[in-house]
């Protein structure tokens, strides 16, 4: 059964997902809608255009529909959707609050329609490497996660450089930083402790640090900015048995072990540049020794095909709502926390 899918906010986004599923044999493209009819111009041939969501639900033979509009505009699309009996898949962020979204899950489930959201970089290349790591416990107790991701060009661009669009970083990248990082660590969250700062951007952030502490006994550390100048995508899991590194969108990094511990410091001092020390000079000879990371084949296209077998029944959708929920209510601890300068505690009976 092909599935047929139509796109509302025929923008950068937009586009991007119309060459998407037009790679697919059992997804088919029917419709496209925006109100700006410059974006429509180039809309693939034989595809449908309209200029309002009202007018693609009613006259468009379609299954699904792909949002892709403005942030404050997805609630009142979600909304729509589901009332005219249109199973939805809305970009992120899918609310800009926790109380907005849980409209969208109502009304989602009074219609009987699949919501989900475009959470696609849990299938990106670094994060699954990483991901592989920790499930399969190959460094024995972690204790550390960090992710970290810099840029060099500052400013935000377009709508993102407005507060009420949900602009800046946290709702842009954050959300998918934070979700990945949920999405590998099964447990609850114990604090929340963040600091968030407009460093060259006046009204948005473009700078974060995030510290979760998860009852596990991992820590994991998301760091993001966008004005860093050194450009670079990074992973660490830290464990008791050796540390994994990623340095790359493309996976490229190594496991790093010892093969022994040392039983206690050593009594010879070793001079370095930063002066005398006997914890940090440099590893003997055959201490350390590498290891490959686990190799893996994934892709955004993944994210698709396993909604193309949800629409069908065969399995459950893999982003939930409760998943996109608790991502959500972690961003408004981050403000509550970046906003106060404290901890907050998180998923506490």
């Amino acid at each position: 059964m092909k599935m047929k899918i139509g796109i509302v906010g025929f923008g950068f986004m937009g586009h991007c997902l119309a060459n998407m599923f037009n790679s697919f044999d059992d997804i088919r493209l029917v419709a496209v809608a925006d109100i700006n009819p410059e974006q429509l111009k180039d809309a693939p041939e034989g595809v449908e255009r309209y200029s309002s969501i009202e007018d693609m639900l009613e006259k468009a033979d379609i299954d699904v529909v792909m949002i892709s509009t403005p942030n404050p505009s997805h609630l009142e699309m979600v909304e729509k959707c589901a009332k005219a009996k249109k199973h939805i898949i809305c970009e992120k962020p899918a609310a800009l609050t926790v109380a907005e979204f849980d409209q969208m899950v109502k009304v989602a489930k009074e219609n009987n329609v699949i919501f989900t959201v475009h959470q696609q970089r849990r299938w990106d290349k670094d994060y699954r490497i990483m991901k592989e790591v920790y499930d399969k416990e190959m460094l024995g107790d972690v204790y550390l996660i960090k992710s970290q991701l810099y840029g060099f060009n500052g400013y935000m661009h377009d709508w993102h450089i407005y507060p009420e669009m949900g602009g800046g970083m946290l709702y842009d990248w954050g959300v998918h930083l934070i979700d990945q990082i949920l999405n590998m660590v099964d447990s609850k969250i114990d604090s929340i402790y963040a600091d968030l700062r407009n460093v060259i951007n006046e009204k948005v952030d473009d700078y974060f640090k995030i510290l979760m502490k998860f009852k596990n006994g991992v820590t994991a550390e998301i760091e993001l900015g966008t004005y860093y100048l050194t450009p670079k995508r990074a992973w660490f899991i830290g464990g008791n048995t050796g540390s994994a590194i990623i340095d790359g969108f493309d996976g490229e990094g190594r496991i790093v072990r010892t093969t022994h511990l040392l039983e206690n410091v050593p009594g010879k001092i070793t001079m370095t540049a930063a002066g005398p020390t006997r914890s940090f000079g440099p590893p003997p000879p055959g201490l350390l020794y590498e290891e490959e990371l686990p190799k893996v084949s994934v892709s955004h296209r993944d994210y698709f095909e396993h909604f193309l077998k949800a629409f069908r029944g065969e399995e459950e959708i893999m982003v939930k709502p409760e998943e996109v929920r608790r991502v959500l209510a972690v961003m408004e601890a981050i403000r509550e926390s970046a906003r106060t300068g404290e901890a907050i505690r998180f998923e506490h009976e």
